[in-house]
């Protein structure tokens, strides 16, 4: 039987007026094997390869595709003649602080672009900014290292023991070891707001008011629109996925987006916190409201003198910071009463998180700021006393790390060490899939792991695996390339 057959590729396009799709279908074939790939118009796309066992099947199965598609609205198009649409990037006004007094800024770590993305946890601070840059730095301020991302930083959230960015390229990376990885490409619809991942399902929220949840395999599982648009607030847990919007906030349960509760807000919700029993909005109105998780009450307001454009709390709710468009920060009570407001000497701030008696900020002027949040510091800055910031500084050897776009550019080695997993790339119905090698791991459970390195029959080295409750395996640490 002849496998002979000319190489045939069919290009086509879907771009919708008013922000709507606006993306690329192409299906090649070359004898027996179909090449999919799709996403983003400009973009380079995801890429799924099957094999058939005949030519006359595999141009059957890729003129199917191809007819999906034209009766969903496709058409055939030149490639590069439709430029790519431009990403929403979160348009913000600074304006001086009115307050009295500055707050005590121990450090400050100036990035270079207005920066968004901010994460705290025992180890290091981390920040990401609108050039693509994210930065690791120790509690001392110290920079350790650098993650060079192609596209603008909108969030950084953990997840456990993982650190996702969330990027303008529609891409989320992995930033847990030293080489980044893209875990996760959103929808070529989906213009990223803000995403919280939990337990390795990842939920976006857009610029239309919609929610996204897509899971480990980023496969899409399911999507809701919520009542209001530009929605710039999504936390999950267990129990719900809470998602802010201009229109309030909405809870859908997590197994499949029926809706919980809406709440109606003070105003356009600008960002969101939480905690066990809590989740946080603050909002365009000047004010941040704590609604009950249960069954989305509010529960108390903390009345600020402009837009809020972050929050944090301290453990437990005891404490509940704001950050407005004035360049002020905020200090309340459980219970709504405010306790001080303090100017940030370095802009507003976009985000926040709190951690062992300190405010850590990232500003509209691009800065990580380290606040000094203990009672004793901000009674002495209240009288004007504040210690002298220290800028911290880039060091000359400050190592640098770059996605991995291939398999080529993973670091390879000849035996698995000692402790380490082996898992194998393997085909199944059409899909690459990885499964665990090594002894003591469930085989049938999928690992997470990075498309672009997948490669039929490869295997690779991973320093550890961990269950999560979904019925899947998450790579810990570095991979390699078992020769």
């Amino acid at each position: 039987m002849s496998t002979a057959s000319a190489v045939s590729t069919t290009y086509l396009e879907l771009s919708q007026e008013g922000g709507g799709a606006h993306k690329f279908y192409e299906v090649t074939v070359d004898g027996l094997v179909v090449t999919v790939r799709y996403g983003r118009i400009g973009a380079a796309g995801q890429v799924q390869t099957t094999s058939f066992p005949t030519v006359e099947k595999a141009r059957a199965a890729a003129a199917k595709k191809v007819g999906e598609k034209v009766r969903k609205g496709y058409a055939p198009a030149v490639q590069g003649r439709r430029a790519p649409r431009a990403v929403t990037r979160r348009q913000v006004a600074s304006a001086p602080s009115t307050a009295r007094a500055v707050a005590p800024v121990l450090w400050r770590f100036r990035t270079g672009s207005a920066a968004f993305g901010i994460h705290v946890d025992d180890e290091h601070c981390w920040v990401g900014n609108q050039a693509g840059d994210v930065y690791t730095l120790g509690h001392d301020g110290a920079v350790l290292a650098r993650f060079s991302l192609p596209d603008g930083v909108k969030c950084l959230v953990a997840d456990d023991f993982w650190i996702y960015a969330g990027c303008d390229d529609g891409k989320v990376y992995d930033l847990s070891s030293k080489l980044p990885f893209a875990a996760y490409d959103i929808a070529a619809d989906v213009d990223i707001f803000w995403l919280d991942i939990h337990e390795g399902i990842l939920n976006v929220s857009d610029r239309d008011g919609r929610l996204t949840v897509i899971d480990h395999e980023d496969e899409h599982q399911w999507a809701r629109r919520s009542q209001g648009e530009h929605a710039w607030m999504v936390r999950a847990d267990d129990r719900a996925v809470y998602h802010g919007h201009h229109r309030g906030v909405t809870a859908y349960a997590p197994d499949g987006g029926g809706e919980l509760w809406h709440t109606a807000t003070r105003g356009s919700v600008l960002f969101g916190w939480q905690e066990d029993d809590a989740v946080y909005a603050g909002t365009g109105h000047r004010v941040v409201q704590r609604l009950s998780k249960a069954t989305g009450s509010i529960e108390a307001t903390y009345s600020c003198d402009s837009p809020v454009y972050s929050c944090a709390t301290s453990p437990g709710g005891r404490f509940v910071f704001a950050g407005d468009s004035a360049s002020s920060v905020y200090c309340f009570d459980r219970h709504g009463t405010r306790l001080w407001k303090l100017g940030t000497g370095g802009g507003s701030a976009l985000s926040m998180q709190y951690r062992d008696e300190r405010l850590y900020l990232v500003t509209t002027e691009g800065s990580l700021v380290c606040v000094d949040a203990s009672e004793s510091a901000i009674t002495a800055a209240q009288q004007g006393t504040v210690p002298v910031a220290r800028d911290v500084k880039l060091a000359a050897a400050l190592p640098t790390y770059a996605p991995a776009t291939a398999v080529a550019e993973v670091s390879t080695v000849a035996q698995a060490p000692a402790g380490a997993v082996v898992v194998e790339c393997v085909q199944e119905s059409g899909r690459l899939r990885v499964h665990v090698v090594s002894e003591g791991y469930d085989t049938s459970w999928n690992v997470q792991f990075p498309r672009a390195i997948r490669q039929p029959g490869a295997r690779y080295v991973v320093d550890a695996l961990h269950p999560a409750s979904g019925g899947f395996y998450r790579v810990r640490g570095d991979i390699r390339r078992l020769l």
